[in-house]
């Protein structure tokens, strides 16, 4: 059977397969609630910004109350009326950048709160607060509903605090895993609370095939930072399919997943609902809206395992799919 690994490239039945016993592959008749979306961020041109705005846009309608914006060289970012948390993604090359987030303190001057910046921190600017940086900086940026309370710091950086350290868990389960969680749903995963966006930096190797539920879950953006020739994305609109092993056919079972390739730079859109897994070593912000919440997370490697050993599914015609999580249900 196929199990999960760097070489992966298509979890489609061959064609010669289908030839071999006279039938053609049955399409599979769910329909996603909303689509996977991937934009390169630094693509400045119309595909690349066309990209961006799709996945803006179906990220704003279905979670009013939020914006996104990608600055490509920002020095600046003014004062608004919303909280705001911009995700660094200057080159890794880079030296960190000197930031200063101006708070408005009466008419009469302003507060400066000096740090520094450097690709996978967060800038948290309150309502009224500006941020000026040197040299420029790449930032994905969200307007968040909700103001992150004051135990939440003007600059979240999972490399330099030693308030955060690494939580294997969630994508990395691995011994040594390198998951540094920046804003969470519950204190006890980390220090900095936050229930209107949730984010963890994450290298992930071979993470469980999961999704979130479109009613109770939450949208997912994996904001890829590193990467490799090797680095895939797996994703499926089918989990009702999935989770009824016994009436799946071999010609639904090539049908599941899309692969995608990942390159840092990328911002890709997971919407609630549809399957999704990472391969290869990708580093990427995980990023939740609203944030995770606890018990929407539902694997489904048991599943993909029982339709590999009911069909008879080996070699490149089996469903892949991560040994350690396919042993029972998982939830979390």
């Amino acid at each position: 059977m196929l199990l999960a690994s760097a070489t992966f490239t298509s979890c489609t039945i061959s064609e010669a397969g289908a030839e071999a016993d006279g039938t053609d592959a049955e399409p599979v008749t769910t329909q996603p609630r909303t689509e996977v979306v991937r934009a390169h961020l630094f693509d400045d041109d119309a595909d690349g910004r066309a990209a961006f705005a799709r996945v803006k846009e179906r990220f704003e309608a279905a979670n009013p109350g939020y914006a996104m914006t990608f600055l490509a060289a920002a020095r600046e970012i003014a004062a608004d009326a919303s909280s705001r948390l911009v995700f660094v993604q200057t080159p890794v090359e880079e030296e960190p950048a000197a930031a200063e987030i101006h708070t408005a303190s009466g008419a009469t001057g302003t507060e400066l709160r000096k740090t520094q910046l450097h690709v996978g921190d967060i800038a948290v600017l309150r309502p009224g607060e500006r941020l000026t940086v040197e040299p420029a900086i790449a930032a994905l940026v969200f307007d968040v509903p909700d103001t992150p309370s004051d135990g939440v710091p003007a600059a979240i950086r999972p490399d330099w605090d030693p308030d955060i350290t690494d939580v294997p868990g969630g994508c990395a389960t691995e011994t040594g895993a390198y998951r540094r969680i920046l804003l969470t749903w519950l204190n006890d995963n980390g220090p900095y609370n936050f229930r209107g966006l949730n984010a963890h930096r994450v290298r992930i190797t071979d993470s469980f095939t999961h999704y979130h539920p479109a009613d109770t879950g939450f949208d997912e953006f994996y904001l890829v930072q590193m990467s490799n020739d090797e680095d895939r994305l797996l994703t499926s609109y089918h989990a009702a399919a999935i989770e009824s092993p016994e009436t799946m056919t071999p010609e639904l079972a090539g049908q599941l997943f899309d692969v995608h390739e990942v390159r840092a730079g990328d911002l890709i859109y997971l919407p609630r609902g549809v399957i999704h897994r990472g391969l290869g070593g990708v580093l990427a912000q995980v990023i939740t809206v609203p944030g995770f919440r606890p018990g929407a997370e539902i694997g489904v490697d048991h599943h993909l395992l029982a339709i590999n050993e009911r069909l008879g599914l080996e070699g490149d015609d089996a469903l892949p799919y991560n040994v350690e999580a396919s042993t029972e249900a998982v939830v979390r």
